[in-house]
């Protein structure tokens, strides 16, 4: 539920836009909003688990999610709705994490573990593509409304579900608020620096004070963490080359994902005419490429070390890319479409499973909540960075072709006027290809650091926690 709601407001994004009058430069904090709180705040969520017992700090965190869907369903202004998307993020925040923490508590070493691990993986890489499914077919039968109220009953019934699991052993220590505050900060200003160097250009005086308020902000960060008695992330986190690899790959696999669901979206309703509805069928290849591939590299995993799984995976989410690249105002779904959608996702399926089992293997209990904490917030702040900065990239060069290309297609379609259309289709498509090229070289930064970070020898895929006394 978490994940699915990180990608369930894309098909609904040019029904929230008409209704709500989002300007074209905020439309994407509609989403950035949310995956930059929830990635900023996930390590902070996570060393709640471990202080406060994880089953209860879950509880909180599905509880204040729950909320921040009604409260979104309810907006009628961009600021209130953004105002929910972070509320949702700080929810997610601390839910996410404490859930693949209390996975290790209530699943002992070993095998049932690592199946459990699967299938939380599976559901972690599955829930970005069921989000556009179902948001295309709430928006298109209800209202968008309805991409936030279908979370309350799921939500409940949650919440209900929690009473069977074991709480878990709590540690000592405090939660580092500073930190949380300093690094969250850092990257809201970065990327706003990003979004205010597109709009405004890159010397321009907002633009530059950004950028240096955001160097200084995550300086003082990563200052902080190494003189805290308390610090959010334990660096010693990072002397295991094998779960620092995995970091930095999904880093990368998190830049390309949200970028290539953000614009594809806006290419299959802005460009191809199709409604919120198909456009959550047409990523049904997505979904069963993501699903064959997450189920065949749980089973691997047993067998194979995890670099000769995730890299194939990133060469193949890389040539998938280059497809669509390829797209044009004029590209058919069937013959040009569909196959990238299904390699782009088959790659990334293959990933999901053995980065998560990286990431945490060996990792005491101390540590448990911040350790799976860390792959999250990678995946959150890579794809909030690399929206960032692939609008960035496909709005520069659409606009470069027809000003303001965006708003000229709308008032083309409105007066039924075919060249203005046309050429503005043109121009956002051009955009749009722009930045899928850039994605190639994010898959391909994945896929070295894979190779030089992760070991080609398989080892445990369990989280070194063992089951509590009942």
């Amino acid at each position: 539920m978490v994940v699915l709601d990180g990608t369930i407001t894309n098909i609904a994004l040019p029904s929230i836009q008409n209704d709500l009058h989002v300007s074209a430069s905020n439309l994407a904090w509609i989403v950035n909003s949310y995956a930059l709180t929830f990635g900023g705040l996930l390590l902070l969520g996570g060393k709640s688990g471990d202080l406060y017992g994880r089953r209860r700090m879950f509880r909180i965190g599905i509880a204040i999610f729950v909320l921040a869907s009604a409260l979104g369903g309810l907006a009628d202004t961009e600021g209130w709705l953004i105002g929910a998307r972070v509320l949702q993020g700080i929810g997610g925040a601390i839910a996410a994490p404490t859930a693949l923490s209390l996975i290790a508590v209530n699943f002992p070493e070993g095998p049932q573990r690592n199946r459990a691990m699967a299938v939380y993986a599976a559901m972690a890489g599955l829930g970005s593509t069921v989000g556009l499914l179902l948001g295309g077919v709430l928006t298109d039968y209800l209202n968008w409304r309805w991409v936030f109220y279908v979370n309350l009953p799921v939500g409940l019934v949650v919440l209900a579900g929690t009473a069977v699991l074991s709480e878990g052993r709590q540690q000592s220590g405090r939660l580092d608020v500073p930190g949380a505050v300093i690094g969250t900060s850092g990257l809201l200003t970065l990327v706003y620096a990003i979004t205010c160097g597109g709009d405004r250009g890159w010397t321009d005086t907002v633009t530059v004070a950004c950028f240096c308020a955001a160097a200084v902000l995550l300086t003082g960060f990563v200052v902080w963490q190494s003189k805290s008695t308390h610090p959010m992330i334990a660096l010693r986190l990072f002397a295991s080359r094998q779960r620092s690899g995995s970091y930095i790959t999904m880093l990368f696999i998190g830049s390309g994902m949200f970028g290539t669901f953000y614009f594809l979206t806006l290419y299959m309703q802005q460009i191809l005419g199709f409604s919120p509805v198909q456009t959550g069928f047409a990523y049904l290849p997505f979904s069963f490429g993501m699903g064959t591939a997450a189920a065949i590299s749980s089973k691997l995993v047993e067998r194979v070390a995890p670099r000769y799984i995730a890299g194939p995976g990133l060469v193949a989410a890389a040539c998938g890319m280059l497809l669509f690249a390829r797209l044009r105002p004029e590209s058919e779904y069937f013959t040009a479409l569909m196959p990238a959608l299904f390699l782009t996702a088959a790659g990334l399926g293959l990933c999901f499973v053995p980065m998560t089992l990286a990431a945490v293997s060996g990792v005491d209990d101390a540590d448990a909540g911040i350790a799976s904490a860390l792959l999250n917030t990678s995946q959150q702040v890579g794809g909030a960075l690399g929206l960032a900065v692939l609008s960035t990239i496909a709005g520069t060069v659409a606009n470069s072709r027809v000003p303001d290309a965006a708003a000229t297609l709308y008032r083309g379609l409105a007066m039924h006027d075919r060249t203005s259309a046309s050429a503005a289709s043109s121009a956002l498509t051009q955009g749009f290809s722009a930045s899928f090229m850039v994605t190639v070289g994010l898959f391909f930064a994945g896929l070295i650091a894979t190779l030089l970070a992760i070991p080609a020898t398989r080892g445990q895929p369990a989280i070194a926690i063992s089951r509590p006394e009942s």
